[in-house]
């Protein structure tokens, strides 16, 4: 809502402060101010001069923007020639009261050069000399103001504007609502702006009665707060950045000072991260914060800071209901002694929540969040400890915490606080209450509990398997890693073989968890302890070479003991659960090689286990490093997710780059970078930015794909990593260079056993050496067919058969892979062998056409546009010139419609989705062609009565002349 810095002010010409901001007095280069243009002309025609002048009450709760619109409206009026002139108080040396409106006028008065200004000011000093000697003189004071300022404004026409009025003194309120009531200056346009009377102090006039308007500022609906979020940040925002910012801020969420300020203060924590252009958010978002601009937007009041400060301290590490302040009443009790009543504040002036259950909560999340952030002097642990043992003192602990599994929170939050003897039970027995109806509680209770247990506490074991289980159960891979401390410390103890069973257990979910949350096992791990971790546990050891062979850390040799110990005649080996079994691992892990490796890890399955093995899917995932979709090809129904790792992104992440929803593929792509950001550790899953760079490298964008390779250390070895800087040099102009590293890369990921996915950048080593380099061309598809006969996968096959398509011209062969990879939906893939068809088949014009249409749900932009017309130029047919109508309007085309039937202005809309107002005017052009409407009313009208259902043309695409290196550029299927 900030107006921009840069001015433009003739010489001699001076800002005038309207409210508590300074506002230049003509013409300044300002950013559009967003979701109030109606509440801005309303305002501005009030304060241009007319027969009939307005009083008009600008309102709205703390942060609302009424300053802003205020600033907005004298800004656009000023632009037209009116005079404006502002009302000021604070400055006043006279009693509250009509004196001190008597002042105010005077000092207005001043301002309006026309050489009666003595006559003006004697008028109103009689008056007031009237006042002081007999108490009855006010009316005829307030009589001689209203007459003095129409006066004024019949000779210079000016309006007069009062900003903040819910903080004049009552006298003086209850004067100035007397003047505009019954002594209106005639003429004169009079806009006053404040919060509502209920806000303010009891006693206080209500303004709203002078008025002939009142403007009630509504909060902002949420694409405005998307369309503030960006103006403020320069960049478009991700949309989850703009939902955390509306909850943290609740019943706020509309009003945009709450909304900046929250911003600010994201900026100064280093919450922001800037990604392709697009602006995420980086850590928790409870931590989300108002900034300590925003006083007046926290509605504490003076006497009960200090307890709404412990207050958000304890409710940030547990749950506290009403009845848990009883026991902390009392005199000397502990800084809560008091709290009762303190809170009891709070809930009336709506601060603090109270739920049907008796649980309090902050109203606001962020000024929570920013108690937490300030000083304190009480320490809230004893509080904690009071609550515990107000209720351990009634029951033993592990009753108290089977009885009462909320107070485990508290007894975490204690810490030192609590004795052991008391903290331990009760933290297990919680756990094991909570285990199935409130797992983060239970997975913090037995972290604590294993904090405070020694490595060789015979419960240390049991804890650990079982936290080790809940959090793989439930997909808190953060929560298992979280287990490592105490889990390599009862490793480096000697066990007796149940607890062996379990440390081994626990030590395998915390590799699968690291693997899932992109971080190697060995991440911050001293080696002579991890050797010990691995040499008992050979499971652990096999997901830690898995690793290397799915893009997370380096490319390691798999372990030779990697077989299960007979034990009595019984395996270590448990059957079933969400962790893979010795046999599942090595499928895993061969999945990325040949065919005959492949065949034999499945020989050494179950034999119903094997049947259900999806080897297809398998394999696709392996070519992608996907780890969560080769464990659900393996594991089936047993592998178990909730979408919140790294690896389960980068899954969704794979999908949406097969099915060409690419945008969407980088979003994910972006959360996968933000919460390694959040992490401070680095991030071991190279894949998700080497997928990245090869979206960005195809829509053109060279700059942003090299940002996402330099991510990427120069070690890394994958067949994607590979392809990704394939493409990356070759377009940036190191053809040899190119080349040459490709097929390093290729040797490379060879010796290693990656044989997966080294198709695509075989296939494109061909593609860039077909013209210049035929001699490399051939031996790219020599290479492809030795792959092919190693492998014989549908993607090898595909890849074998476009590329003879390419080199012999064989029209079937390119029509068969281009079959295949619709039967996979790799769009990428058909978009390629749509362009080789296009010039080694029949009918030129139809694949043109069909890679149009996938060039389009790409968003290939200009890079497909040049590839389609060199195309259509070469055979002499026109471009593709439309989509097929069940393909329908885009999400942004959606959006733009919606806004334009919304009745928003082309600056509106560019404020929303930040661009410039040449880029609205550009869309809207083209929609029009598009739909065959030539108005915003008709483009309006038909989409709210349905006409464009049937919609199914598009703009014509341009052809364009320039000519990147290479014969199919930027679509290659590699």
């Amino acid at each position: 809502m900030a107006a921009s810095t840069k001015t433009s002010r003739p010489a001699g010409a001076e800002p005038v402060a309207v409210g508590r901001r300074r506002v230049e007095t003509v013409v300044e280069r300002r950013a559009p101010l967003i979701g109030r243009d109606r509440e801005v002309a309303v305002v501005a025609e009030a304060l241009r001069p007319a027969p009939t002048a307005r009083t008009v009450l600008v309102t709205g709760p703390a942060g609302a923007g009424k300053t802003a619109v205020l600033d907005e409206a004298r800004q656009t009026a000023a632009r037209e020639g009116t005079k404006i002139l502002r009302m000021t108080w604070e400055d006043t040396a006279e009693p509250a009261g009509p004196a001190a409106l008597a002042d105010a006028v005077n000092a207005v008065l001043a301002k309006v050069h026309d050489g009666r200004l003595p006559a003006r000011v004697t008028a109103v000093r009689r008056a007031r000399l009237r006042l002081d000697d007999d108490r009855g003189g006010e009316l005829p004071l307030l009589s001689v103001l209203g007459e003095t300022l129409a006066d004024a404004a019949h000779h210079v026409p000016f309006a007069l504007v009062l900003d903040d009025v819910d903080r004049l003194p009552a006298p003086t309120a209850s004067a100035l609502r007397l003047m505009l009531r019954v002594f209106r200056p005639v003429g004169l346009p009079v806009v006053l702006a404040g919060r509502p009377t209920r806000a303010c102090a009891p006693d206080a006039p209500d303004l709203a009665t002078a008025a002939d308007h009142v403007l009630d500022l509504a909060p902002l609906p949420p694409d405005d707060i998307a369309g503030l979020v960006a103006q403020r940040l320069g960049r478009p925002p991700e949309p989850s950045l703009v939902a955390a910012v509306r909850r943290c801020l609740g019943p706020l969420a509309g009003r945009p000072a709450a909304v900046l300020s929250v911003l600010t203060a994201a900026r100064e924590d280093g919450r922001l991260l800037d990604l392709d252009g697009r602006v995420g958010l980086t850590g928790a978002e409870e931590d989300l914060r108002l900034g300590t601009d925003a006083a007046s937007l926290r509605p504490v009041t003076a006497g009960a800071t200090d307890t709404a400060t412990v207050l958000a301290r304890l409710l940030h590490r547990a749950d506290l209901r009403v009845e848990d302040l009883h026991a902390l009443s009392g005199p000397g009790r502990s800084p809560g002694a008091d709290l009762g009543r303190a809170v009891d504040r709070l809930v009336e002036e709506r601060v603090v929540a109270v739920d049907g259950d008796g649980r309090l909560s902050f109203a606001v999340p962020a000024l929570a969040a920013a108690l937490r952030a300030g000083p304190t002097g009480h320490d809230p642990r004893p509080v904690h400890a009071a609550v515990v043992t107000a209720v351990t003192r009634r029951l033993a602990p592990a009753d108290a915490g089977a009885s009462h599994p909320s107070l485990a929170d508290h007894v975490v939050a204690a810490g030192t606080a609590l004795d052991d003897t008391v903290a331990v039970p009760l933290l297990l027995a919680a756990a094991r209450r909570d285990a199935r109806a409130h797992h983060p509680r239970a997975a913090r209770a037995y972290l604590s509990a294993l904090g405070r247990l020694s490595p060789d506490d015979p419960a240390t074991p049991r804890a650990l398997c079982a936290a080790a289980r809940l959090g793989l159960e439930r997909g808190d891979h953060r929560g298992v890693l979280a287990l490592g401390g105490p889990l390599l410390a009862a490793l480096r103890r000697p066990a007796p073989e149940a607890a062996d069973e379990r440390l081994e257990f626990a030590t395998s979910a915390w590799a699968l968890s690291a693997l899932h949350e992109h971080r190697p096992p060995c991440e911050a791990t001293p080696a002579d302890v991890l050797d010990e971790a691995l040499r008992r546990t050979p499971r652990a050891a096999m997901l830690t070479a898995l690793g290397g062979r799915y893009g997370i850390g380096t490319l390691a040799p798999w372990p030779p003991n990697s077989q299960p110990a007979a034990t009595g005649g019984r395996s270590r080996e448990p059957g079933g659960g969400p962790l893979p079994s010795y046999a599942e691992l090595r499928t895993l892990a061969v999945a990325t090689g040949r065919r005959d490796g492949l065949a034999r890890a499945l020989r050494g399955l179950p034999v119903e286990a094997a049947w259900e093995v999806a080897v297809g899917p398998l394999r696709d995932a392996a070519a992608y490093g996907d780890l969560a979709g080769a464990l659900e090809a393996v594991l089936g129904e047993r592998h178990l997710s909730a979408g919140h790792s790294r690896a389960d992104r980068y899954h969704t992440m794979v999908r949406d780059y097969l099915a060409g929803n690419w945008d969407a593929a980088l979003t994910a792509a972006r959360d996968i970078e933000a919460r390694g950001r959040a992490d401070e550790s680095p991030v071991g899953g190279w894949l998700p930015r080497a997928l990245a760079a090869e979206i960005h490298c195809f829509r053109g964008d060279l700059a942003r794909a090299r940002e996402w390779l330099d991510r990427i250390p120069g070690t890394a070895v994958h067949p994607l990593i590979a392809r990704a800087r394939l493409g990356v040099r070759y377009w940036s102009g190191q053809q040899e260079t190119a080349l040459r590293e490709a097929w390093r890369d290729v040797r490379r990921a060879r010796e290693g056993g990656l044989l997966a996915g080294l198709d695509r950048v075989l296939l494109r080593i061909l593609e860039f050496a077909e013209e210049a380099r035929p001699q490399q061309a051939r031996q790219a598809l020599e290479e492809l067919a030795a792959l092919h006969q190693e492998m014989a996968t549908a993607t090898t096959r595909e890849a074998l058969f476009v590329a003879r398509g390419v080199v012999h011209r064989d029209a079937g062969a390119a029509y068969d892979a281009h079959r295949s990879a619709e039967r996979r939906g790799d769009r990428h893939m058909q978009l390629y062998c749509c362009l080789v068809l296009s010039e080694v088949g029949d009918d030129p014009q139809h694949w043109l056409a069909e890679a149009a249409r996938h060039t389009h749900r790409m968003a290939l932009g200009r890079p497909g546009r040049l590839l389609l017309s060199r195309s259509a130029r070469r055979h002499n047919v026109p471009m593709p010139r439309g989509r097929s109508a069940r393909q329908g309007l885009n999400e942004a085309e959606v959006r733009l419609i919606t806004m334009v039937s919304e009745g928003a202005t082309n600056r509106q809309i560019a404020a929303r989705l930040a661009c410039s107002e040449k880029t609205v005017e550009q869309r809207l052009t083209r929609l029009f062609q598009r739909t065959g409407r030539r108005s915003r009313v008709e483009l309006a009208a038909a989409w709210l009565d349905g006409s464009l259902a049937g919609l199914g043309r598009v703009p014509d695409l341009p052809p364009d002349g320039t000519h990147p290196p290479g014969r199919r550029s930027a679509a290659s299927g590699g």
